[in-house]
């Protein structure tokens, strides 16, 4: 008889050993990703890079599409979308996977650089949810790009090498802190003062530091004060991402949340069958960190650009196809969960949580409170990509983000269940999510990795 009791374990208790070199082999990979792909423009630029080694070609530079054909739309560097076109027409539905590049951090502002008490800093402002004193007293890079007004684009990436300098953001001495201490945690930094060092040595003939830090990126980059006006300038942790444990089980990094799903998501798309009945489409989104707006988050209507694209070139677009097409469609919001913490588990109902290492998480819904702003994937939906995982003996649990009232967070599942498909959010459970040093299990990598490449390799219809 099969067994009747939702018996959670460990995913490492029943692996083989090709298996188990198979999940620490992409590990391996995923690792050299994230050191390369800090920000969501340079994922973006990675994401393309692997793609064209494997086949796809700019969707804008093919005038017909046929089944089999492999193609990506580059949306200004910092999104992407890629498919694989099946044999069905598009109005028979899709498998879509969508997963974000973009991760919290710093920015700078426009007007960046100023001087005080004889030292140079940048003023910034953080993007997306962060604890903000978590970024203080730690190494960060500066990466991103310079454009100035004749077109020139200059690539900044600065504090990853060995030879290269670093940067933080000072804190105030445990000696002096007493006011700070009577504040609360979210309080005792606060985000006017995430003001990061970037020199102290005058110009020799203004005693301006900052007009020598002026001169020292002039002289490098060629650039002067008003071109940060038109910068994208994104400051980062400058750890590496590492192997976590004496047992190497565990990867260490900022930007896991979503890089992780991104990460596997590519590689799933890749191996993919070639002989697929529907067309696989992967999201590589941008701006979900802060709500999903703007043209490369989900909210604007490049994503349905790029299907129109698709239809168009399968001379299969007329009036209404697009909205044919999501509402037949099935999809997996590709983002990661939060892992139970064992230093803070009183903010998890454990029955309903998830552990890493023992699979990906499902969440039928997200949202805060009374389920607010969340998709909630109906149990039609949620028993179909249930066979899909256990026919291919994939790992997963099926969790809620917290305890109820506690709080809560959002996807990208919602919308794009406003355009009307099927949408349910798996990803890979994380402990210390959006800090500067995220963990995740080898283990639950490379079952995103399976589960992604399944539902890619799946041909049926959700039955209603």
């Amino acid at each position: 008889m099969k067994n009747i009791i939702n018996a959670k374990k460990s995913g490492w208790t029943n692996i083989s050993e090709d298996e188990r070199k198979n999940i620490f082999n992409l590990a391996e990979s995923y690792i050299e990703f994230l050191n390369k792909s800090k920000t969501e423009r340079e994922a973006s630029k990675n994401i393309i890079q692997k793609l064209e080694e494997n086949g796809f070609q700019d969707i804008t530079t093919q005038s017909k599409l046929n089944p089999g054909d492999k193609v990506y739309y580059n949306n200004r560097n910092k999104s992407v979308f890629a498919a694989i076109i099946g044999k069905n027409k598009l109005i028979e539905g899709t498998n879509i996977i969508g997963a974000h590049i973009d991760s919290p951090r710093i920015d700078l502002k426009p007007n960046a650089i100023y001087e005080d008490v004889k030292l140079a800093l940048f003023e910034t402002h953080y993007y997306g949810g962060i604890k903000k004193y978590q970024w203080t007293t730690i190494p960060l890079a500066i990466h991103g790009v310079i454009v100035k007004p004749n077109g020139e684009k200059i690539e900044i990436n600065i504090g990853e090498d060995e030879e290269d300098p670093v940067f933080t953001i000072t804190d105030i001495l445990p000696h002096l802190a007493q006011k700070q201490y009577e504040k609360k945690i979210g309080e005792a930094v606060d985000g006017e003062s995430l003001n990061i060092l970037i020199g102290s040595i005058p110009f020799e003939t203004s005693d301006s530091v900052k007009e020598n830090i002026l001169k020292i990126l002039n002289d490098k980059y060629g650039i002067i004060e008003t071109d940060l006006y038109s910068a994208e300038i994104e400051v980062v942790p400058a750890f590496k991402a590492r192997d976590l444990g004496f047992d190497r089980s565990m990867v260490a990094s900022y930007g896991q949340d979503d890089r992780v799903c991104a990460y596997t998501l590519l590689e799933a798309l890749i191996d993919s069958a070639n002989d697929n009945t529907y067309t696989n489409i992967a999201i590589f989104a941008d701006k979900e960190e802060i709500g999903s707006y703007g043209n490369t988050g989900m909210y604007s209507s490049m994503f349905d650009y790029f299907v129109n694209m698709i239809l168009t070139k399968t001379d299969s677009n007329f009036a209404g196809a697009l909205t044919e097409v999501y509402c037949n469609s099935k999809m997996l919001s590709a983002d990661v969960g939060a892992g139970v913490d064992p230093n803070y588990q009183d903010v998890s109902e454990k029955t309903n949580s998830s552990y890493i290492g023992y699979g990906v998480e499902l969440n039928k819904y997200t949202g805060s409170y009374g389920k607010s702003g969340a998709s909630d994937a109906n149990a039609e939906y949620v028993a179909y990509v249930r066979d899909i995982f256990e026919k291919n003996n994939i790992s997963y649990q099926v969790s809620e983000l917290g305890k109820v009232d506690l709080g809560g967070g959002g996807t990208i599942a919602y919308i794009l269940a406003n355009k009307g498909m099927d949408v349910i959010d798996c990803g890979v459970p994380v402990i210390s999510m959006h800090s500067p040093y995220e963990v995740t299990s080898k283990y639950d990598i490379y079952a995103a990795y399976r589960c992604y490449k399944a539902f890619f390799e799946t041909a049926k219809k959700v039955n209603y």
